[in-house]
């Protein structure tokens, strides 16, 4: 499992016009490859009426599923640009459709791989590239007596409480990236004198946008079959 990687935010399309041809480029983040051939099934639909629909997508921790078509544009003048600007940005689970509206004027060979690149490249400025980090998502119960000092800990760590539970005790919430855990929960254990009860819950992703943590839930056992 990485402890961080890139990917799009969301989905987002952005259009250029080349010589007259349109070229449009819709970007979607996919789990897997049946999500990718699903939208793109879904964008040849919507674009029935175009001349080509040229798609690459990338997916895996290794980027180890790639794949492109040129759908009629003489080979590796489209397919495969696109598939490059993937790879040159790195971004995983991510996959790209480049619709073309002929406008009448050949591009020839090197106005196409320059047209369908500078597509893509569009298409993932508008989606939003971020990096995903691996969080460890904590339970700290401790007592209110504790909660100021426990409080300060978690936020002068840079952590993030993501919620905060009054009973007769106080559960906090608390996501760390992981390559800090062990740290975090040494420190929670000697500021509050071995009073504070935390255990590791879970993992997550995350990613930072607009100052929100927006979390990705991590099904381990799936995890654990790839």
């Amino acid at each position: 499992m990485l402890n961080q990687y890139k990917t799009v935010l969301q989905e987002a399309e952005a259009e250029i016009i080349e010589k007259k041809s349109k070229f449009i480029a819709t970007v979607r983040p996919v789990k897997n490859e049946e999500e990718a051939q699903s939208f793109i099934e879904e964008m040849r639909k919507k674009y029935w009426d175009a001349t080509h629909n040229v798609f690459a997508y990338q997916i895996g921790e290794r980027n180890q599923i790639q794949r492109f078509s040129d759908d009629g544009e003489p080979s590796g003048t489209a397919g495969l640009p696109v598939l490059d600007v993937l790879r040159g940005e790195d971004v995983k689970n991510v996959a790209i459709v480049v619709t073309r509206y002929f406008g009448g004027t050949l591009l020839g060979t090197g106005g196409l791989v320059r047209a369908y690149g500078r597509a893509a490249k569009e298409g993932l400025l508008k989606a939003g590239v971020i990096e995903k980090k691996l969080y460890s998502r904590f339970h700290v119960i401790t007592d209110y007596s504790w909660l100021g000092k426990v409080q300060y800990e978690i936020l002068q760590g840079g952590h993030v409480i993501e919620d905060t539970i009054y009973t007769d005790k106080i559960k906090l919430i608390v996501l760390v990236e992981e390559e800090n855990k062990e740290s975090f929960s040494k420190r929670i254990i000697e500021k509050t004198n071995a009073q504070a009860e935390i255990s590791e819950v879970s993992m997550v992703y995350g990613a930072w946008n607009d100052g929100i943590l927006k979390v990705e839930e991590i099904d381990l056992d799936k995890e654990d079959n790839e």
